[in-house]
C-alpha cells in the first residue's frame, strides 16, 4: 500500500509541472501591463520601465520559466504580490482552511443526501419516489452555482433575514455557501448512486441473497450498496474538485476570504503570481484528493485493496 501512494505521489511532480508551465505560460501572453497597475495611472514611462525591471518582466520567456520552476519546486515558494508584496505561499496557506472546511461540508451534504436520494430511486425504480429524485437531480444539474447562490441570498438574506449574506466568522455565515455550492454535486451524487444501484441490484447474487430470506434492507445496504459504491466514490472526488473551483464564484459572491477570493482578487488586478501560485495550489489539492479516493476504494472494495497486497508482494 505505502509503495504504491509513494508512485502516486511521485505521479503528481509530471502533473504539477504541467499545470505550472501551461499555467505561466497562459499568464506570460495575457495582453496588458501589470506595472500600470501597480504604479497607478499617474506613472511615468522611466518608472513603469524601473519597475518591471525590477520585478524581471523585461527578461526572456524562458529565463522567466525556469526561474519560477526553480522557485516552486526547489523552494516551495510561489513569489510574491505585486500589490501587496507579501508571500503567496504564506497567504495561501493562511486561507486555505477556510476554503478546505467549506468544501469538506460541501461533499458531506452532497454524500449524506445524494447517496439516500439515489438509492431510494434504485430500489422504487420507475415509482413516484424515482420520479421525483430525477426531476430533483435534474434541476440540480441545470442551475449554475452563481445563480443557485443569489437565490438563496435573495429568499433568505434579503427577504427573509433568516442568514447571514456575507462574512465567515461563525457556522451561520457558512450555510448558504455549502448549500450553493453543493446543490449540482448532491445531484449528481443521486443520479450516479441510482444508476450504480439499478446495475448492482440485478445481480444475480442480489437474487440469491432475496432467496435467502434476508430482509430487503440487509440486501440493499449490506449487499448492494457497498458494491456500487466504486463509481458514487469517484463521482465523489471529481465533485470534491469541481468544489474546490466553485469557491472562486461562492467565496467571492459570499466574501469569504478563501482561496477562490484571492484568486479572483489577482485577476481583477493583474497580479499574475497570484494566479499562478493559486492554480498550482488548487491542482495539488486536487491530486491529494484523488489519492484518498483511490485509497477508499481499498477500504470499501477487498478486491481491491487484495491487489494493492499482491503487487507488495510481488515486489
Amino acid at each position: 500500500m505505502w509503495i504504491y501512494i509513494l508512485k502516486r505521489l511521485l505521479w503528481m511532480i509530471p502533473i504539477i509541472l504541467g499545470v505550472t508551465i501551461l499555467i505561466f505560460t497562459i499568464m506570460y501572453f495575457v495582453p496588458g501591463d501589470p506595472t500600470s497597475t501597480i504604479l497607478g495611472a499617474s506613472a511615468t514611462p522611466a518608472e513603469l520601465a524601473a519597475k518591471r525591471e525590477e520585478l524581471g518582466l523585461n527578461d526572456p520567456y524562458i529565463t522567466r520559466l525556469l526561474n519560477y520552476l526553480k522557485d516552486v519546486f526547489l523552494h516551495f515558494d510561489f513569489g510574491k504580490s505585486y500589490l501587496t508584496s507579501r508571500s503567496i505561499s504564506l497567504e495561501l496557506l493562511s486561507r486555505f482552511p477556510r476554503t478546505i472546511l467549506m468544501c469538506a461540508a460541501c461533499i458531506g451534504i452532497a454524500m449524506l443526501i445524494g447517496i439516500p436520494l439515489g438509492v431510494n430511486a434504485a430500489v422504487h425504480h420507475g415509482g413516484a419516489w424515482d420520479t421525483a429524485s430525477m426531476v430533483l437531480a435534474l434541476i440540480g444539474v441545470s442551475m449554475p452555482v452563481f445563480w443557485v447562490a443569489m437565490l438563496l441570498v435573495l429568499v433568505f438574506s434579503l427577504y427573509l433575514g433568516w442568514l447571514p449574506s456575507v462574512g465567515y466568522t461563525s457556522i451561520q455565515h457558512y450555510i448558504l455557501p455549502c448549500i450553493a455550492n453543493s446543490f449540482s454535486s448532491l445531484a449528481m451524487q443521486a443520479r450516479q448512486t441510482r444508476s450504480s444501484m439499478l446495475e448492482v441490484i440485478r445481480s444475480d447474487y442480489i437474487t440469491t441473497a432475496r432467496a435467502k430470506g434476508l430482509s430487503e434492507r440487509r440486501v440493499v445496504f449490506g449487499h448492494a450498496l457497498p458494491n456500487a459504491l466504486i463509481p458514487v466514490l469517484t463521482i465523489a472526488g471529481s465533485n470534491f474538485g469541481k468544489m474546490l473551483g466553485g469557491t472562486v464564484v461562492i467565496e467571492t459572491i459570499f466574501s469569504i476570504p478563501g482561496i477562490g477570493s484571492y484568486m479572483i482578487s489577482g485577476v481583477t488586478g493583474r497580479d499574475y503570481p497570484v494566479v499562478q501560485g493559486s492554480v498550482i495550489f488548487l491542482a495539488i489539492m486536487f491530486g491529494l484528493i484523488m489519492l484518498l479516493v483511490d485509497l477508499l476504494y481499498a477500504a470499501v472494495d477487498p478486491r481491491i485493496k487484495s491487489q494493492y497486497y499482491r503487487k507488495r508482494v510481488k515486489g
